[in-house]
């Protein structure tokens, strides 16, 4: 081989070599156990909630968002916690934070408010000097765990996916990207959810999944945790309807939905008189109330043909995303 060669060919693996160590630094990392992610990521430790576990006296809560290479968003919210003080029609502020050594350091766009976070406490100055302090609490829905009534049908218990098409079992849990075998009309149904840690994600990119009622509504699944909850976010109704309340937990947190599921009814001729209704509670918050789902079947659902039947099957939506389910239950309802 001449030497022009071997030079060119040396070249070419040196700038092979960078590229492929560039992509392996920007790969985007998932965590999807919360003892992997706290002993590889120091911002997960950050990431969370600040205040107070009670709604009386609180003045204020915060909801800390990792955005990943030690930057985060931080939600100042007058009142407390969503269910705990906070409503929307009360103020939420934005800060934007950055790791500065052994703390974060935070401020908001007019630089009015300032905050840092050290040793699990969240310490704000206001823009008039004035300081407060909140600690880094970890709330859990109060239906985490619930036990099946003995006349529920347990779908999942995790032991074996039988009673799902497509069902797999890893680690214990119930993967996406599976539909119940049988069919129901109205029911009440318990299932508890934990979506992955992607800290550099946004969007619908960020721990996507969702529950199909009927095979047709969809109420998401997505790590929303601290944003604005829209339709197509965790607590939404897709297409249809956006949660009261913005319930979503830090990711790689055990969440619960717990859905009252009515059916549409038909009259003889087949004509249907009522629409499907639902009333939905994420994390043992009510974020949807007996609404009407007014339309046929909502986006990606996977019966998406016009609504002639009362029945359908529970569907877990697969989005490429490496989201976990356990403790499924569903108790038929007589109409």
């Amino acid at each position: 081989m001449k030497s022009s060669s071997v030079i060119h060919c040396v070249f070419a693996l040196l700038i092979l070599g960078i590229c492929q160590a560039r992509a392996e630094q920007t790969k985007e990392k998932i965590w999807t156990d919360p003892e992997v992610a706290l002993s590889e990521d120091p911002d997960f430790s950050i990431q969370g909630e600040y205040g107070s576990a009670k709604p009386e006296g609180a003045t204020d809560g915060v909801q800390v968002i990792a955005l990943g290479g030690g930057t985060f968003d931080a939600y100042l919210l007058e009142g407390g916690l969503p269910s705990l003080g906070w409503t929307p029609d009360k103020t939420r502020t934005i800060l934007k934070g950055t790791r500065q050594e052994d703390k974060i350091v935070f401020e908001s766009a007019d630089k009015s408010i300032t905050a840092t976070i050290q040793d699990g406490k969240w310490i704000l100055t206001d823009k008039d000097g004035k300081k407060s302090e909140l600690s880094r609490i970890e709330r859990k829905s109060p239906t985490l765990g619930m036990t099946a009534p003995k006349d529920a049908l347990v779908l999942f218990d995790g032991s074996s996916a039988e009673q799902w098409e497509k069902g797999k079992v890893e680690n214990g849990f119930l993967a996406s990207g599976c539909t119940s075998k049988q069919r129901f009309a109205s029911y009440r149904l318990h299932l508890e959810f934990r979506t992955p840690y992607k800290p550099t994600a946004r969007g619908q990119g960020r721990g996507n999944s969702g529950i199909y009622h009927s095979g047709r509504w969809e109420t998401q699944v997505l790590d929303s945790f601290g944003l604005d909850g829209k339709d197509n976010e965790c607590g939404g109704i897709y297409s249809v309807s956006k949660p009261k309340l913005n319930m979503c937990l830090p990711p790689l947190a055990w969440q619960t939905y717990d859905v009252d599921f009515t059916a549409a009814k038909f009259d003889a001729e087949g004509k249907r008189t009522a629409w499907p209704r639902i009333t939905v509670r994420l994390n043992g918050v009510l974020v949807h109330e007996d609404l009407e789902l007014n339309k046929d079947f909502t986006t990606a659902a996977p019966m998406s043909t016009p609504l002639v039947n009362t029945e359908g099957p529970v569907h877990i939506q697969d989005h490429g995303n490496p989201v976990f389910f356990r403790n499924i239950w569903i108790v038929p309802v007589k109409h």
